[in-house]
């Protein structure tokens, strides 16, 4: 008879495997698209618009008589694109920040808090819809949009997170001995962090994700002809009653995308021990 900790522990590793398993998928069908893809993705066969699923076009073609197989790979590279892109940016200007906020003083820690509370008072993707809409929609502007907005969350876990490392034994050690604020977050402080930010990473590749496939839904992200996983769901939204596969096949990428990474998140936050990430 198993017990708790052990039934816990099994879903845990569930969760993990699942969620490695999807991920490398999507990497594989990012990175192999143009060799997985049985027809170029803008290849267009009018007199075969809207067909559904057959044996030479197993996701069926749209409007255009483009494969809905090739589109949805290549639209997969623009969703890991989009979402390390965004967690690169994110985490860099959010570690930086938030190991600023906690080591630069009571007063730059005011400001700076504020700043991040403001910005986190706004729905993010109200933010990234202004934004692109202002910069212009394309593919860049995407990934600068979600970035600015990103990191905050980053920022502030960051700042709790040193505030209370830089009291350990060890910290107050090496101040001790001369060693400079530099060194020591570099040093002491920031490989202990790496659970926590690796967490709130997965939470955020998922959450940049859905923000880019609601920004290309609409039309503010990647714009025609690339395929995107939101603009075929726009695109299919018009041919919903006569050809659900338009939707169906995007929709499940995003949802089985995203459910993954959360459940990787959640795996990850157990089997690392991190609270509140």
């Amino acid at each position: 008879m198993t017990t708790p900790t052990e039934n816990k522990g099994r879903a845990r590793r569930r969760g993990i495997a699942f969620g490695s398993a999807v991920i490398a998928i999507l990497c594989t069908a990012a990175i192999g698209a143009d060799l997985l893809a049985p027809y170029p993705p803008d290849r267009q066969q009018l007199a075969e618009n809207l067909a559904p699923p057959s044996i030479e076009h197993p996701l069926g073609q749209d409007k255009l008589g483009r494969d809905q197989l090739s589109r949805l790979l290549h639209g997969a590279r623009v969703s890991l694109y989009v979402g390390l892109l965004t967690i690169s940016f994110s985490l860099l200007i959010g570690v930086s920040v938030g190991a600023i906020s906690a080591y630069a003083g009571a007063a730059v820690d005011f400001w700076i808090s504020r700043f991040i509370d403001i910005l986190m008072a706004f729905p993010g993707i109200l933010l990234a819809i202004a934004m692109s809409a202002v910069l212009g929609p394309s593919l860049v502007n995407v990934v600068l949009a979600l970035s600015l907005i990103g990191w905050t969350g980053y920022a502030r876990l960051v700042r709790g997170e040193v505030l209370a490392l830089k009291k350990r034994e060890h910290v107050e050690a090496a101040r001790s001995l001369g060693v400079t604020p530099l060194c020591i977050l570099s040093r002491h402080i920031m490989p202990m962090l790496a659970g926590p930010l690796t967490v709130q990473a997965s939470f955020g590749l998922a959450g940049a994700i859905t923000a880019e496939a609601g920004l290309s839904f609409l039309g503010l992200g990647v714009q025609a002809p690339q395929a995107s996983w939101g603009s075929m769901l726009n695109e299919g939204r018009s041919f919903l009653l006569i050809a659900p596969h338009l939707t169906v096949f995007p929709g499940i990428a995003i949802s089985l995308t995203v459910l993954a990474l959360n459940t990787l998140g959640d795996a990850l936050r157990e089997a690392l021990d991190v609270r509140g990430a």
